[in-house]
């Protein structure tokens, strides 16, 4: 395996909220922004999705049905950032949307 994760975004738009601060402030909020870029750090640092799996990172979980192969970690509560995992010898994590999930209908 790699040393870390490396990370990939699915539009431009979310990547600038997931690496600048005062954008993702504006959009998010403070505390939703702050959370968000210690997830992003969090993932960028973790040498694979399977640790930061076995090691609850970020509360890294496995998505079910339309969303399997997918993974999240919880930002404030209930929202979620949605990644997938690319590669298996050197992977890349591609960070898909910010999102609540739970919410019905």
């Amino acid at each position: 395996m790699g040393d870390k994760l490396h990370i990939k975004y699915r539009t431009k738009k979310l990547e600038k909220i997931c690496t600048n601060a005062n954008e993702a402030e504006k959009k998010l909020g403070k505390r939703m922004a702050e959370k968000l870029h210690h997830r992003i750090d969090e993932i960028s640092a973790a040498p694979s999705v399977e640790i930061m799996l076995q090691f609850g990172i970020g509360r890294c979980h496995p998505l079910k049905g339309n969303r399997k192969s997918q993974y999240a970690v919880d930002l404030l509560h209930p929202y979620r950032l949605v990644f997938e995992k690319i590669g298996n010898e050197i992977q890349i994590a591609n960070i898909i949307e910010i999102v609540n999930y739970h919410k019905k209908g």
